[in-house]
Formats: structure tokens, C-alpha cells, sequence
């Protein structure tokens, strides 16, 4: 079981509560991640990645065991602690300003 956070405007928006936990097996990736959260949740499609190239939106950041998976490519399997629900892959809105 992955669970994932994801920042307050998309739980709004989703209107979700806490985690979102998916089931996708031993093997998932962060693009399966990212395909179960908008196929359970539709009103986030465009939201964190763009519809058209499926790339990740310019302020949307992933993180995982401390690390960011941000840059990693959508096919990169996620940590052993996501996969067996230790620890959340966590969605969040990266911050700017000066």
C-alpha cells in the first residue's frame, strides 16, 4: 500500500483528507503513482503534470525518503519504505520568492 500527501489545494480540490493510499503492487513506478491518483481523482488531471506531455507542472515537487524524486523519470521505481507504506510519497507545491 503507497500512501501519498499531497499538498492542501489539491486535497481541496479532490476533496481528500489525510493520506491517499494505492494499491499498485511491489513494482510501481512514480508515473503509476501519478496514473492511480488521477484516475481515482480526475479533477486533478492537469494539476500536477501537463495533460498533453504528462511532464511534471514547473512547481509541483516529488519527495520520497528524504530525497527528491523530482527530476527522476516517470518509469524510476519508488524506495523499498514507499512501497511497503513505511514512509508517504509526498506531492508538494514548491515554494518561490525572493
Amino acid at each position: 500500500m503507497i500512501r501519498v500527501t499531497l499538498p492542501y489545494h489539491l486535497r481541496n480540490l479532490a476533496r481528500i483528507e489525510g493520506e491517499v493510499t494505492l494499491d499498485l503492487g511491489n513494482d510501481a513506478t512514480i508515473g503509476h503513482v501519478l496514473e492511480a491518483l488521477e484516475s481515482k481523482y480526475p479533477m486533478l488531471r492537469g494539476t500536477i503534470r501537463d495533460h498533453g506531455t504528462l511532464k511534471r507542472r514547473p512547481f509541483v515537487r516529488y519527495y520520497a525518503c528524504k530525497e527528491d524524486l523530482s527530476h527522476e523519470p516517470a518509469e524510476t521505481k519508488l524506495p523499498e519504505p514507499v512501497l511497503n507504506g513505511t514512509e508517504p510519497f509526498l506531492i508538494i507545491g514548491a515554494m518561490a520568492g525572493g
